[in-house]
């Protein structure tokens, strides 16, 4: 039986529980879930390694899952553009059954290879791309179906799961394994594993971002200021990096677009 379907010990009368007892044992599984990822920055190292280097040559990366793991992938490219500044397609997450599926549970799409491979197909990708398939149990259909179609062209394939040995595994140049073990709930994987994926996925596409240059000392240089929180950061950002007063940052940033890059360039050739 896979390791994430198993019951959990520590858990097994959470039902006749105090509420303070319920927190202190899923905190602590919290804890635990977070260090099943130090068996796999090794292999974390290597991906962000070849994404990056095929990103930098004009790749892109794409998130491919199923309910859960689907919507960890969606989360984390929504987020890039906003917080890099990077266009909308460069990172890709796809989720089984499309995006109905984000909000509600379309039972069964995990089960499709073939649509795993058609949903990938539609977005023309070559061996400049990167392809990380998501599924906590390893096996499902629709993330293989989309290996399929990555291995035909040359795309970089990196699996992420919480179960060794899985056909996902077996599909990938590179695996991520997070061993997080039993749930708190007997296979509720949105919980422990859920949680160290995404932790895995933030990782992943921060550090890429960070090494294609969208991050200056530990600052995001690259935001846009789509509104106004994130327009004060860009102010706030290049008053830290140089020290001058807010109101003389905002004129350089109105001055050059409102890019912290041109922005600072400006003040470099002064």
């Amino acid at each position: 039986m896979l390791k994430t379907e198993v019951r959990n010990e520590r858990t097994t009368h959470i039902d006749k529980m105090a509420i303070a007892d319920m927190v202190r044992v899923m905190q602590d599984e919290n804890i635990n879930a977070a260090m099943s990822i130090e068996g796999a920055l090794g292999s974390i190292e290597k991906a962000i390694d070849a994404i990056s280097k095929r990103m930098a040559k004009g790749g892109r990366l794409f998130y491919v899952g199923c309910g859960t793991s689907g919507r960890l992938g969606v989360l984390d490219a929504s987020e890039c553009p906003p917080t890099y500044g990077v266009p909308h397609g460069l990172v890709v997450g796809i989720i089984a059954g499309g995006e109905s599926a984000i909000r509600k549970a379309v039972e069964g799409a995990e089960d499709s290879r073939e649509a795993g491979y058609s949903d990938i197909s539609e977005y023309d990708i070559s061996e400049l791309d990167s392809v990380v398939g998501i599924s906590v149990a390893g096996g499902a259909h629709y993330v293989i179906g989309a290996f399929d179609k990555a291995r035909e062209v040359g795309a970089l394939r990196i699996s992420l799961s919480s179960n060794e040995n899985t056909p996902i595994e077996r599909a990938a140049d590179i695996a991520i394994i997070t061993d997080t073990g039993a749930e708190v709930v007997t296979g509720s994987t949105r919980m422990k594993a859920g949680s160290a994926h995404k932790m895995v996925l933030n990782m992943i596409s921060t550090a890429v971002m960070v090494k294609l240059g969208h991050v200056y000392e530990n600052m995001m240089i690259n935001l846009r200021p789509s509104n106004i929180k994130l327009r004060d950061r860009m102010i706030r950002i290049l008053r830290e990096i140089t020290e001058l007063p807010y109101d003389e940052c905002e004129k350089l940033l109105e001055e050059n677009e409102f890019s912290l890059k041109k922005a600072l360039k400006s003040i470099e050739n002064k």
